[in-house]
Order: structure tokens, then sequence, then C-alpha cells
């Protein structure tokens, strides 16, 4: 059964094929999936390794804290994701999950339209 490992404080140079090399030592690497920002395209300095259980529990006593290209590295096992609330309903009450910037302004327009002050 593989594990997946967290791996944080990384250069943002670095590479899925440099972090593999660099988990390799340790085991076999099944996956490297490192992080980017939707919007630039940068790296956000963090990434997962999948490998082999007591490869991963190796690698992750080996490398936490270690320094790679002049950073020290956070390395340990990836938590399960945590359920999101949903961004918008399927009701139809959409405003009610907008920011509250767009709910004032909609409120205002609509006392605005009641007291017939515009």
């Amino acid at each position: 059964m593989s594990k997946s490992i967290y791996v944080g404080n990384l250069p943002w140079s670095a590479t899925e094929e440099q972090v593999q090399e660099l988990f390799s030592t340790y085991g076999t690497v099944n996956s490297v999936k490192l992080i980017n920002d939707r919007e630039t395209g940068r790296a956000r300095g963090f990434g997962f390794v999948e490998m082999e259980d007591e490869a991963a529990q190796s690698a992750i006593e080996a490398l936490d804290n270690s320094n790679f290209e002049g950073r020290t590295l956070r390395v340990n096992e990836a938590k399960p994701r945590s359920p999101r609330p949903p961004r918008y309903s399927s009701s139809g009450n959409r405003h009610r999950l907008l920011p509250a910037t767009v709910c004032r302004k909609r409120r205002m327009r609509a006392s605005s339209w009641r007291t017939g002050v515009r």
C-alpha cells in the first residue's frame, strides 16, 4: 500500500524530477505532484510524493528538517483533504454565499427601490 507524503518549504525553482531524485534514494517513488498557483502558474513551494509504506517512513525520518537547495524541508505524512463547503447553493439563494460587499450593494439597491430614493 502506498503512502502520501507532504513536502513543504520547497524552493520555487524545484522540479518534480529533482524531488523524485531526492526521494528515490529511500525507495520507489510512485508519483510526485508539485502544487502551482492557479492564477500565476508559479510554484507554491509545496507538493506531495507517493511511496510505499516502509520507504515513505524512512524518507520522512531522513528528510524532515534536511537542507534542499538552501531551504529546510518540512516532510511528514499527508493528511486527508478536509471537505469544503460548496461555493454556491443550487436553490437559487446564491446571494447568501457571495462576499459581504456584493450582498450589501444588493440590499442598498433593494432599499432605495422601496423608498423611491435613487
